[in-house]
C-alpha cells in the first residue's frame, strides 16, 4: 500500500499544526506551507494523495488555485477550508473542482470523516 501523503496550505500556523496533528493520528504523513507559491514548490517536488487548501492566502485566493492543481496534478484531492462560509463560496470552491467544502472552525470528526471518504 502507498503511502498517503497531505500538504495543507493555510497561512494560520496554527491550523497547520492542528490538522497535521489530527491526520498523523490517522497514519498520514503531512507538510504544510503557508502560500501558494510555495504550495506549487512543494507540488513539484512531490504530489500529495489530499491537499488541505486555505482560500485567503498571502499571495492570492486558493479558491483560484484549485483549477491550476486540477489540471497539473489530476490525482490530487483538494479540501478547500476557509472561515469565509457563504454558499456562493462554497459553491464557486465546488465548480472550480474542489472534492470537499469545510468552513472554520472544524472539528476533528468533520476532517476525519471526510479524509475516509476521499481515501476509503
Amino acid at each position: 500500500m502507498t503511502e498517503n501523503k497531505v500538504l495543507i496550505v493555510d497561512d494560520e500556523v496554527d491550523i497547520c499544526n492542528l490538522l497535521s496533528w489530527i491526520l498523523k493520528q490517522k497514519k498520514l504523513v503531512t507538510s504544510s506551507v503557508n502560500t501558494l507559491s510555495d504550495a506549487e514548490k512543494a507540488l513539484k517536488k512531490e504530489t500529495p494523495t489530499i491537499m488541505f487548501l486555505d482560500n485567503y492566502l498571502p499571495d492570492g485566493f486558493g479558491v483560484e488555485f484549485i483549477s491550476h492543481v486540477k489540471e497539473n496534478y489530476p490525482t490530487v484531492k483538494v479540501i478547500m477550508i476557509t472561515a469565509h462560509d457563504s454558499y456562493s463560496e462554497k459553491q464557486n470552491a465546488l465548480k472550480k473542482g474542489a472534492d470537499f467544502f469545510i468552513s472554520k472552525p472544524f472539528t476533528k470528526a468533520l476532517i476525519n470523516e471526510t479524509i475516509d471518504s476521499l481515501i476509503a
